[in-house]
């Protein structure tokens, strides 16, 4: 790997709050990257752990320069305060808890965005690696495989931070940089902006990241949790983030989700609105709902996929397809958004009455 002197071509943005457990994994397999100058900052939080001592021992021992910077806590402040101090004409936003395991990661992911923006005549591109998750188990589960292999369409509904996200910082600029008013999300807004902007590109190599929230917290209440959160995000309604504590905390904080407790918050704060509002909300979601029903085909296809053992992107998935061509096209209209409303609010109604009577677990 090119030495501390050379002049970076890559800057890698990693936030960090609290991370002095894991944080020497993620600078080791950077260390074996291979024929790539880039420099790591690390935009700190406010560690109240070992975290800045970790890291001011490991910048002394890495093939690579490693500089941290202070930020107010919220992942979106950290990383615009990361972008302001690097020197990379591209940028890579990696979260601590990830790994590159291929040690041309870095190499083969510039090479592929720079053939690709040749190929497309501008650099309005991003790239994302394969996401794989590293878990306790190494057993088939049907929810990791189902979440893996998402990721991995080109969809940018199904990009998130945890793939890693790199671009050009020119259009990093005119994109207008992390909204640092949300607590998390932030790579949601981001990813959304790129697509419309101009294009995602599905990087050669893959990027394993922990499953650890999932395990600490449960895989069923973050993900419920998460769709919820999803769809009043896309609908502009945020009140919820800053009313329900707990929401998103960093990973030294987390323990078991209370999921009655946060849909109980939710259903109240719903409940508050004025009824010509609440209807409104009730009716986006039945169009967020909808417009994301795709995600039911694609778990038909996936489940007799992972049965059969397919490896991740093996397969043709036929009745997803088929969902584009046809189920979209024809619920694609008011009444099928308000079927879609009514369904989901007897779903929620339906998840409700069913946690409260699950027995209560220690966070």
């Amino acid at each position: 790997m090119p030495g501390r002197d050379s002049t970076p071509e890559l800057s890698i943005i990693v936030p960090t709050l609290n991370e002095a457990t894991i944080i020497g994994d993620l600078c080791a397999s950077l260390a074996a990257q291979r024929d790539c100058a880039f420099e790591l900052i690390v935009a700190d939080g406010g560690s109240t752990d070992d975290t800045r001592a970790r890291l001011a021992a490991l910048a002394t021992t890495v093939p690579y320069p490693l500089i941290v910077v202070d930020s107010p806590a919220g992942r979106g402040r950290q990383m615009n305060a990361g972008v302001g101090a690097a020197s990379g004409a591209t940028l890579l936003f990696l979260h601590a808890d990830c790994l590159l395991p291929a040690p041309a990661a870095l190499r083969n992911a510039l090479a592929a965005l720079a053939a690709a923006t040749a190929a497309r005549g501008d650099d309005r591109l991003a790239g994302r690696f394969r996401l794989r998750f590293a878990r306790p188990a190494a057993t088939p589960n049907l929810p990791y495989y189902f979440y893996e292999w998402k990721a991995r369409l080109p969809r940018p509904e199904c990009i998130r931070g945890d793939q890693g996200l790199l671009l050009g910082r020119r259009f990093f600029a005119e994109l207008g940089r992390f909204d640092p008013s949300l607590p998390f999300l932030e790579d949601v807004r981001l990813v959304a902006r790129i697509a419309a902007a101009g294009g995602w590109l599905l990087l050669p190599d893959e990027i394993v990241t922990s499953a650890r929230r999932f395990a600490t917290e449960g895989l069923r209440e973050r993900q419920t949790l998460n769709a919820i959160v999803a769809d009043f995000a896309a609908l502009g309604w945020l009140p919820f983030m800053g009313e329900l504590p707990g929401l998103y905390r960093s990973h030294d904080r987390s323990g078991r989700l209370d999921l009655a407790e946060a849909l109980e918050r939710v259903a109240g704060l719903v409940r508050d609105l004025p009824l010509r509002s609440r209807l409104r909300l009730w009716y986006e979601t039945g169009c967020f709902v909808r417009g994301n029903a795709w995600q039911l085909a694609f778990f038909a296809d996936i489940r007799r996929h992972h049965r059969r053992g397919v490896p991740l992107e093996g397969a043709p998935l036929p009745r997803l397809a088929r969902h584009d061509r046809t189920f979209d096209r024809l619920t694609d209209h008011p009444v099928g958004h308000l079927a879609a409303a009514l369904l989901t609010w007897g779903w929620f109604r339906l998840t409700l009455a069913r946690e409260r009577r699950r027995p209560r677990r220690a966070g």
